[in-house]
């Protein structure tokens, strides 16, 4: 193992909520299935405050983080948004400026090039 870290951002995490641990680990499964994501890692308990239609609402939500090449983001969110229960889902990109060159090859060789 080399150890050494990597900068730059070849990858990035997409941010997405879901309503249940259930949903999201089916899109988690479909994604790493597909090769649009090297894993994703999902977060139960999020408590979320917004406004939709007039409203200020609360929800008890799950966040998921989805690790993905930057270069295929947008076939992996067109695919998310598939299998998304949202009307009008969050899907945010967020660079990974870098890592542990060992944990980077390992990704790079899980998702399409």
């Amino acid at each position: 193992m080399s150890g050494t870290a990597e900068t730059g951002s070849e990858f990035v995490f997409v941010y997405t909520t879901l309503p249940d641990v259930e949903s999201a680990e089916e899109m988690a499964q479909a994604l790493v299935e597909a090769r649009l994501a090297a894993c994703a890692n999902i977060y139960p308990g999020v408590i979320s405050v917004y406004e939709w239609q007039g409203q200020v609402e609360r929800a008890e939500e799950v966040a998921m983080f989805i690790k993905t090449r930057r270069a295929i983001a947008e076939e992996t969110i067109a695919e998310a948004r598939k299998l998304h229960p949202y009307d009008v889902p969050a899907f945010l990109l967020l660079p990974i400026d870098g890592g542990h060159a060992d944990y980077l090859d390992w990704a790079r060789r899980q998702v399409k090039p």
